[in-house]
């Protein structure tokens, strides 16, 4: 069993803590409860596998989203959601019954086979379009309107936590090659044109453009 007691580049404090995921999902499930509320959202799910050495306060990126574990009893976990992450995300059109993609949080010693991903949603996109490309898949993504997600040719982002590699970027618009093993691993399989996603633009490259000139403090 591996030991997660130690999230990589966790800086604890008495009041908060930070994780890293890699964009890898390693479990799908789906909504068993939500409630939607005026003060934010409560969300129940079925960890399966992740169960087995999760615990109270452990982070679990749930469609990109990095959640807290507020109540657990045997494979259920109970996430409360604030209104803040509820506005900045896709969280306020969930139901009961939809896929979810699942990441637990990074430990020291693990292979990164994504990468860097905060759990930190940027903004919300849409897919336009998918075709068949051989024995993969085109998906074409359109970007944020406020711009909140950049992304460059060949570069990383985060799509509903999936770690995705983008190419033949224009204006507001993306690709990304999806091959099957994705398909059949993800939510993307089920994903059809006009919903919305979770994104998060690359880490590294949100970094950089804060210290161009004009940029940050």
């Amino acid at each position: 069993m591996v030991n997660r007691a130690l999230p990589l580049a966790s800086l604890h404090s008495s009041t908060s803590h930070v994780d890293m995921f890699t964009g890898i999902i390693e479990h799908l499930t789906t909504i068993t409860a939500i409630e939607h509320g005026h003060q934010g959202t409560v969300l129940t799910l079925d960890l399966g596998p992740l169960a087995n050495d999760a615990k109270l306060g452990d982070s679990i990126a749930i469609n990109g989203i990095c959640l807290t574990i507020a109540t657990l009893s045997g494979t259920t976990a109970r996430f409360d959601v604030s209104l803040e992450t509820k506005r900045k995300t896709t969280i306020a059109g969930w139901q009961i019954g939809r896929r979810i993609n699942m990441e637990r949080a990074l430990t020291f010693g693990q292979r990164l086979g994504g990468h860097l991903v905060s759990g930190h949603v940027d903004g919300v996109g849409r897919l336009l379009d998918r075709r068949r490309d051989g024995d993969s898949e085109r998906f074409t993504f359109v970007l944020p309107d406020d711009k909140s997600v950049r992304v460059v040719e060949k570069g990383s982002i985060t799509i509903d936590g999936i770690s995705l590699t983008t190419w033949d970027c224009t204006g507001a618009r993306c690709s990304i090659a999806v091959i099957p093993h994705t398909l059949t691993q993800t939510t993307l399989g089920g994903l059809r044109p006009g919903v919305p996603v979770n994104m998060e633009m690359d880490l590294i490259g949100r970094w950089v453009e804060t210290m161009m000139p004009g940029k940050g403090n």
